[in-house]
């Protein structure tokens, strides 16, 4: 399993500090945009630096000529546009530090095309700060942050710093997503549940596409599994995305860029009213799509409606259709969801789940942990789906054409704070293993069993016998004891109680979603 990204100990003092200054002039939900570039920008110029060491150090051609640098691939920063020109500038009180950041960033997109449109105005990211404001900025994201306060290399290893400031900005997302709240959802997948997503996947080779890609984080997630499997995260997969919302857009360009993935194809428009990418076919799609939304672009003749129209006040099964259409003839996808999507028989939804299942496109159903996602209680699960269970010919996977395998991990995980859960990597394993075994992904691993009050391959028959309900629990059961639920060891007893008492929550969360869909209908 890919090993979990050790926080670097500094990002926690960056993000207070940084949110200090913007304090007053700004609203929180603002912060990420302006931290985030400002990193993004020290993070090219160290990218720069790096470059240009490298290019003396080959002896080739005249380092302040663009051409050399644009003939071996790499980046040309502007003077104008490099941090220690920036920050000389902004030290002196007779010139304008909104006017000259801002004339670093068009020099800066001008001289690389690949960078068109992915930073805001600078009188966005600083033009409410004082002039103090924003020295005391910039200055959080000078040399103590590039030596973390003496206690890194100096600019001489580029490439640690490199590291550095990539797992720096990895580590800053989930600190935005926490302090705005429900909005943070909007861009960030906890890093437990983008593992999740990827790791039963294994999408190593191929097109890979996120509908609702947010700040780029499945995405990223993936290539950084393939290259903790010895891949090639830059030609393995070609990645591809869209998204609506365009400071979030902003940030997945950068996020992708900072963590060297380049994007076939990376849209920003509403997925559903405008498809920038109606041609694609994709191997592998990872989706965290904002749950339950009820204001979206429905169309009732779009072609991707294969399985019948979605309700207007709800785009759950609009999402997973999509996905669908997307898919290759052999391809899988992974789709975080509200549980109410199992479940669900108002407006059609129950219809256009009994023709997916019908279909066989259903390989897997995960019952979610509560509190796994900071910035919503409602209850999740994942959706797996394929257009084909068969062995595959030389892949000589499972055959499990007509079977779907349902895993109850309400109980995994565990507590980091009061409100928030996590999966651990033993949990990460437990669940992955599971579905590989079941579709024999992992030549030699032991063979696929049920475990009662865990996981259970059901057939179709079974499934229709419950009307097409996928909602885990109703498949694998409770884990019995051999003893009575009031003898026997404690630990077994407080694990059947726990059991018990996640079930009857669980059936608690049901019935308040089948009553706000209800209520919806008569709005």
């Amino acid at each position: 399993m890919p090993p979990r990204r050790r926080k670097p100990t500094a990002t926690l003092d960056l993000f207070w500090k940084a949110a200090d200054k913007l304090r007053g002039a700004m609203d929180a939900s603002e912060y990420k945009s302006t931290i985030l570039t400002l990193l993004y920008l020290r993070f090219l110029f160290i990218e720069f630096e790096q470059a240009r060491q490298q290019l003396d150090e080959q002896g080739v051609g005249d380092l302040d000529d663009p051409a050399v640098y644009a003939a071996e691939g790499l980046r040309w920063i502007p003077p104008v546009a490099r941090w220690d020109t920036l920050t000389q500038q902004i030290k002196y009180s007779d010139i304008d530090a909104v006017k000259a950041l801002n004339e670093a960033i068009v020099a800066l997109m001008r001289s690389n095309r690949d960078l068109t449109d992915v930073f805001p105005s600078a009188y966005g990211l600083i033009g409410r700060l004082d002039r103090r404001g924003v020295t005391e900025l910039f200055a959080l994201f000078g040399d103590d942050l590039a030596t973390a306060g003496g206690q890194r290399p100096p600019r001489d290893v580029m490439g640690e710093l490199y590291e550095y400031l990539s797992a720096m900005y990895y580590a800053l997302l989930p600190e935005f997503a926490r302090v705005e709240g429900k909005k943070g959802g909007e861009f960030y997948t906890p890093a437990s549940v983008a593992r999740l997503l990827v790791e039963m996947l294994q999408p190593q080779q191929g097109r890979i596409y996120d509908p609702c890609c947010g700040s780029g984080g499945l995405l990223v997630q993936a290539a950084r599994f393939v290259q903790v499997r010895g891949g090639r995260p830059t030609s393995d997969l070609a990645y591809y995305g869209q998204e609506v919302n365009q400071r979030t857009w902003r940030l997945a360009r950068m996020n992708l860029d900072i963590h060297g993935v380049v994007p076939a194809g990376l849209g920003r428009a509403d997925t559903f009213s405008q498809d920038l990418l109606p041609t694609l076919t994709a191997d592998f799609v990872l989706a965290h799509p904002p749950f339950n939304i009820s204001d979206w672009a429905r169309n009732e003749v779009d072609t991707r409606w294969q399985y019948g129209v979605p309700p207007r006040r709800n785009a759950n099964y609009a999402w997973l259709q999509h996905i669908v259409y997307k898919l290759s003839d052999q391809g899988s996808a992974a789709v975080v969801l509200a549980n109410g999507s199992m479940s669900s028989k108002t407006m059609g939804e129950g219809e256009i789940r009994k023709a997916m299942v019908e279909d066989d496109l259903v390989a897997c159903i995960v019952a979610l942990p509560a509190q796994l996602f900071r910035t919503t209680q409602i209850p999740a699960c994942a959706w797996f789906l394929t257009k084909d269970k068969s062995p595959q010919g030389a892949r000589r996977l499972a055959d499990r054409r007509g079977e779907t395998l349902f895993i109850d991990a309400r109980a995994m995980g565990v507590m980091v704070d009061r409100a928030h859960r996590v999966l651990t990597d033993d949990d990460l394993n437990v669940i992955v293993s599971t579905y590989h075994a079941w579709r024999g992904l992992d030549p030699g691993s032991e063979d696929y069993r049920d475990v009662p009050g865990f996981c259970r391959s059901a057939a179709l028959e079974e499934i229709r016998e419950q009307q097409h309900n996928l909602t885990p629990s109703r498949y694998v059961g409770t884990r019995e004891l051999a003893q009575d639920s009031n003898s026997g060891p404690l630990q077994d007893r407080v694990d059947v109680l726990s059991r018990e008492l996640l079930g009857l929550l669980y059936q608690a969360d049901q019935i308040e979603e089948e009553i706000r869909q209800h209520l919806d209908v008569w709005r």
